[in-house]
Parts: C-alpha cells; sequence; structure tokens
C-alpha cells in the first residue's frame, strides 16, 4: 500500500457556506422538534381522556357498590 491508498479525502468547505448549512439544520430542527412535541400533546390528549373515563366508570361502580350495601332510598 503506497501513501495514496492510505489518505483519508478531505473536503474544504467556505465558512460561509458552512455557516448558511447550520442555519438550515437548525430550522429543520426546530420544525422536527415542533411536530414532536405536537404528537406529544395529542397522544396525552387522549390517554387523559382515556383516565378520565376510567375514573368515572370507577367512582360510578364505587357509588352503585354503596347504594347497594346500605340500601339507601333516593328519596
Amino acid at each position: 500500500m503506497d501513501k495514496k491508498e492510505k489518505e483519508i479525502p478531505r473536503a474544504y468547505v467556505d465558512t460561509a457556506e458552512y455557516m448558511a448549512l447550520l442555519e438550515r439544520i437548525k430550522k429543520v430542527e426546530g420544525k422536527v422538534e415542533f411536530f414532536q412535541a405536537e404528537v406529544a400533546q395529542q397522544v396525552g390528549k387522549k390517554v387523559g381522556r382515556d383516565l378520565g373515563i376510567l375514573y368515572g366508570l370507577v367512582l360510578a361502580l364505587i357509588l352503585v357498590i354503596i347504594y347497594l350495601l346500605l340500601k339507601v332510598p333516593w328519596r
């Protein structure tokens, strides 16, 4: 193996181009982060709704059990 085969290829980029590329990457990162936050918020809403329904059913079941055990008339 001679010296040319061992060389690592290098690319030289103008500083202005590099900074412009970094700005574009930051914009894309911001959009991705915003989208992920929106998805997480939607999932949170669904989980919250499901938990609310579950708590409501449990509370209703407890009230029915208390009513049946105590035989309290509603009037």
